[in-house]
Formats: structure tokens, C-alpha cells, sequence
């Protein structure tokens, strides 16, 4: 009889781990036991899993006794604060924040790219940021046939980056925009339905946003490689969900386009989307639940003759966040290195 686990969902009323919750059951991940865990003024609240309904249960120091994994959504303060104290109780807590990202003891996994670093835990793994997850997703196939050079990035980012309020602040603007009422923010800063604004992320001191310093650093770490040029800009567009990114890559010698279409056909989380004559190419609308990240319109950069072109969508909710997760936790049991 194969080993089953027992596991902890902490966040598990947000977008994160309301998405963990159904791919556990969708992907019948060997349960013994699955704690539901939030803040105190979500306690007595539930959730359904398998056609049960869990009650949530507040945090506390004794919530990790006797887990094997948790699988954590709730806030890089949150992290810090329970992801220790999980550690010492003996479960491996995989982070969906970016509190543990770029500490140089807690790998920074995707498990389609760097799998081997998972190995080398100390009882915490580091979800990367979904902009980063969905690129490097995409491009690792290439940059094994041919290390790629530079990365120049534009990324078109959904509410649900934001979370579930942010999502749904979205559809209340358009709905009061449309009867001719003013759009009102609380949740993200300025109005985003029919409008657009660069990440809302905190400003730093070279005037690239966080969000955008993510991407350069922890895809650096992720591919073992902090020679790639890298430069993002990050922009948050009135899209419910998924994420989609226009990325030109550099590299020493020309990749063409059909030999970048053959090597990504092939390879694990990437779907081909392409129809030059229809015009039809990856749209959020349909990297929407979708596991895959959807890649097309591949095409030589006209202004450089080792430019690549691509232009990718994906489920920032699914493979951005909570996919890769439960992706991670799998590959802990598969490799037995709980």
C-alpha cells in the first residue's frame, strides 16, 4: 500500500489555497490527513475538499505536530512567523511568498526546471513569484540547447496577482463604469477595469519595481546563472485571470524559430498555441484553468540576428501559484526527500 501524507493548507481561504485545495483532490495527491488552516478571524469558517466539508482552524504553535507537508499562501509575514516553527516540528513547508525566495539556504524551485535543488532543503522550499514561474516555464527548454544571453521582458499581469478581492474589485468597476458611476479603488491602487498601470509593487532605489527586481533575481537563481542580462517591466492590465508576458531573448548565435517550435512541442508544461494565418495566439482567456503555459507567435527579432521572439500566457492562480506548489510536494514524495 503506497505511504499517504498528512497535510497543511495555511491560507487556505484565499485564491492560493482555495486553487490547492482542488488540484489535491483533482490530482488525487496521497492524503492521510489535510489540516485547513487561516488567521483567527476565519476560524469556524469551512471549506469543501472531496465532497467533505473541513472547518478552519486558527494557527497555532502545535498546528505542524505530526505534518509531513505544508503548503503555505498567507503572506510573507505569516511565513516568516509559522514556517519555522513547522520546520522544527518536522514538516517541509513549501512558501507561496516571497519572505524565504532569495535566501541562500531555501531552494527556489520550478520543478520543470530545477528540480535537482529541491534535494538540498532544510525543511523550507520557495514557490518563485508567478511572472518568473510562467518565463522560466517557457524559456529553460531553449537555454539548454543554447544558454541564453539576455532577457528583455514585458509581463501584462491579471488582477488575480492580486489575490481574490483584487478580482473582484475589478468586476465592480467595470459593472459601475459601464452604468456611467466613478470606478472606486481599495484594494489596488487606481482603477484597473478599462485601464492599465504599471505593478503596483513598492518602487526601489534603482526605479525598477519589485515585482520586477523578482524576475532578474530569481531567475537568476533558479537557472544557476547570474551572467543572463535580465530587465522586466511589469504592468498590471484589467484582466480577471492568468498572466501573459512578451519576451525577447538573446543569444551568441541565431536559435531559429522552428527549431525553438520543435524543442518547446516537447517539452513538460509548455503548449504550443500558433496560427500565423488566423492571427490566433495564447490568450489569457484560455491559459485560464489550464496547467500548461501557452507559447506562440515565436518569430526572429528583426532587429538583432540572435533575437528570439515569444509571447506566452498562463494561469497565474494554477501554475504561477498553487500548481507549482503541489507540483513541489509531489516531487518530495516521488524523490524521497521529506
Amino acid at each position: 500500500m503506497s505511504k499517504k501524507y498528512s497535510v497543511a493548507i495555511l491560507g487556505a481561504t484565499g485564491a492560493v489555497g482555495t486553487e490547492i485545495l482542488a488540484l489535491l483532490e483533482e490530482r488525487n495527491f496521497p492524503l492521510d490527513n489535510l489540516k485547513v488552516l487561516a488567521s483567527e478571524r476565519s476560524t469556524g469558517k469551512s471549506v469543501m475538499f472531496a465532497g467533505k466539508e473541513l472547518t478552519i482552524e486558527a494557527v497555532n504553535a502545535t498546528s505542524f505536530d505530526g505534518v509531513d507537508i505544508v503548503l503555505a499562501s498567507a503572506g510573507g509575514s505569516i511565513s516568516k512567523q509559522w514556517l519555522p516553527i513547522a520546520a522544527k516540528a518536522g514538516a517541509v513547508s513549501i512558501d507561496n511568498s516571497s519572505a524565504f525566495r532569495m535566501h541562500p539556504d531555501v531552494p527556489l524551485v520550478v520543478p520543470e526546471v530545477n528540480p535537482e535543488a529541491a534535494k538540498h532543503h532544510q525543511g523550507i522550499i520557495a514557490n518563485p513569484n508567478c511572472t518568473t514561474i510562467l518565463m522560466a516555464v517557457a524559456i529553460y527548454p531553449l537555454h539548454q540547447v543554447q544558454p541564453i544571453q539576455r532577457i528583455v521582458v514585458s509581463t501584462y499581469q491579471s488582477a488575480s496577482g492580486a489575490g481574490a478581492r483584487a478580482m473582484e474589485e475589478v468586476q465592480l468597476q467595470a459593472q459601475a463604469i459601464l452604468k456611467g458611476e466613478p470606478a472606486i479603488a481599495e484594494v489596488l491602487p487606481y482603477p484597473l477595469a478599462f485601464n492599465l498601470f504599471t505593478h503596483n509593487s513598492p518602487m526601489t532605489a534603482n526605479s525598477y519595481c519589485e515585482e520586477e527586481m523578482k524576475m532578474v533575481n530569481e531567475t537568476h537563481k533558479i537557472f544557476g546563472d547570474r551572467q543572463i542580462r535580465i530587465t522586466a517591466t511589469c504592468v498590471r492590465v484589467p484582466v480577471l485571470r492568468a498572466h501573459s508576458e512578451a519576451i525577447n531573448l538573446e543569444f551568441a548565435h541565431p536559435f531559429s524559430p522552428d527549431k525553438a517550435r520543435e524543442i518547446l512541442k516537447s517539452s513538460a508544461g509548455v503548449h504550443l498555441v500558433e496560427d500565423f494565418d488566423k492571427n490566433y495566439f495564447p490568450m489569457p482567456i484560455d491559459a485560464s484553468g489550464k496547467d500548461d503555459v501557452l507559447v506562440g507567435r515565436i518569430r526572429q527579432d528583426i532587429s538583432h540576428e540572435n533575437g528570439l521572439e515569444l509571447w506566452i500566457c498562463g494561469d497565474q492562480i494554477r501554475k504561477g501559484a498553487a500548481l507549482n506548489a503541489v507540483q513541489i510536494a509531489e516531487l518530495l514524495i516521488a524523490e524521497s526527500i521529506l
